[in-house]
């Protein structure tokens, strides 16, 4: 069963102005059909973009496409944060879990969907490859349904497997899929890789995301057993624990046995082992964040990040001060389903300072900074520090906690700031 195809040119003739638009994003991202949209500039005005996160350039951001295209995103990525920051664009604060009902209770319906997928199989199903996540809802409610069919794309388990009869119009693509490549972890992101790994039980259910710290507590999990996957993302580091027999799935409740995401970015080791592989289901956001399914597996172990912490234990992990960095994405969603978890640790890990030498333990949150997390949500606190615990712990305790794991530097006003706030710690 086969599609007739027309070229990127073509296809992109079926946007008009003032629609709106959604791209599948992370590897998936569909740069051909993207950037002959951008070519078509001039004709058209009032689009609006609605994505998560797109690897690429993101020329509609760009002058002179940005007069044309207007970027309304739920994560903020680095190609389009200036943008968002300089007033070509805007961000919707939402969590990964609820992005699906704009669409499906036509809060924000969408017109046409760029996505990439690979090639039918002979009954005529082609998969969403590594981008599940909200894409699966965009195809099923959008108007009109734009695909690139790349060889390149893994044919992925789970639920992103739609029929040709859902593309309304193809072209064809053989570019390579995004390659996310790591660096070196340092020594400090070691030390916290190994205080996060102290604190995974054998048996754990994993959530981790993309980066060094991650990768750094993955180093660290040879010795441990039985351990399982349920999370929004990952990448090539939970590949050699895949092969040694550490990560088996063996002790969840929900999809026992089994790898469950909703993307996954990584080399192209990642993408050939997730392709026809049945061990990995990719599942919708509205799934893999569900707060009642994550809780329901054992010792959910949720490791994320944070730009910042207030001695009261607020997290801003999406702003610097009044800039938007990134997105709430999936944070929220962990965290409370690890929490809610028999035996689960909702962690989070950070290095004790910035690159530029600027405490991450802060009397108060900058001006203009978004609370992702809420105090009380927060329980286990990582830096190359050390370890706390701040759940049970009153206002004063948990300045006291988070001071001792706090860099040199900064613990001595930080304790001046403490008493004058609390009266002592």
């Amino acid at each position: 069963m086969l599609l007739n195809t027309i070229t990127p040119a073509e296809a992109v003739n079926f946007v008009s102005s003032g629609q709106r638009v959604f791209f599948q994003g992370a590897a998936m991202t569909p740069n051909l059909l993207i950037n002959a949209l951008c070519q078509r500039h001039q004709d058209l005005k009032d689009v609006e973009i609605i994505q998560v996160h797109t690897e690429g350039v993101a020329l509609y951001t760009q002058e002179p496409y940005n007069k044309s295209f207007h970027v309304n995103s739920c994560f903020v990525g680095s190609n389009v944060r200036g943008a968002v920051n300089g007033g070509n664009g805007d961000y919707i604060p939402i969590f990964l879990s609820e992005i699906h009902l704009l669409f499906r209770k036509n809060i924000l319906p969408i017109d046409v969907a760029f996505i990439q997928v690979s090639p039918p199989d002979v009954h005529g199903y082609c998969s969403l490859g590594t981008s599940v996540d909200i894409t699966l809802p965009a195809v099923e409610t959008s108007k009109i349904v734009i695909a690139q069919i790349n060889p390149n794309v893994p044919r992925t388990h789970g639920d992103g497997i739609i029929h040709l009869r859902d593309i309304d119009y193809a072209v064809e693509d053989t570019s390579s899929l995004g390659i996310s490549g790591g660096v070196p972890i340092s020594e400090i992101e070691a030390r916290i890789g190994f205080h996060v790994a102290n604190l995974i039980e054998d048996g754990a259910t994993l959530q981790l995301g993309i980066g060094n710290i991650p990768n750094a507590v993955l180093d660290n999990l040879s010795n441990h057993k039985r351990l399982g996957i349920h999370t929004e993302m990952f990448s090539d580091g939970i590949l050699p624990l895949v092969e040694s027999g550490v990560i088996t799935g063996e002790d969840k409740v929900v999809k026992k046995g089994k790898i469950v995401t909703c993307f996954a970015v990584g080399s192209q080791k990642l993408y050939d082992f997730v392709d026809d592989n049945p061990l990995v289901h990719f599942k919708e956001a509205a799934y893999t964040n569900d707060t009642a399914i994550i809780r329901r597996n054992p010792k959910v172990t949720a490791i994320n990040s944070a730009i910042e912490i207030d001695l009261t234990g607020q997290i801003c992990a999406d702003t610097i001060g009044n800039r938007q960095y990134s997105g709430v994405g999936g944070q929220m969603d962990f965290i409370r389903g690890a929490s809610l978890s028999k035996g689960g640790k909702p962690i989070f890990a950070m290095t004790a300072a910035t690159a530029k030498g600027i405490s991450k333990i802060t009397p108060y949150l900058k001006e203009g900074a978004g609370v992702t997390t809420t105090r009380a949500h927060v329980h286990n606190v990582v830096t190359e520090y050390g370890t706390v615990d701040l759940f049970g712990k009153n206002l004063k305790q948990r300045a006291k906690a988070l001071i001792s794991i706090a860099h040199p530097d900064f613990k001595e006003e930080l304790e001046r700031e403490a008493f004058k706030r609390f009266g002592g710690i």
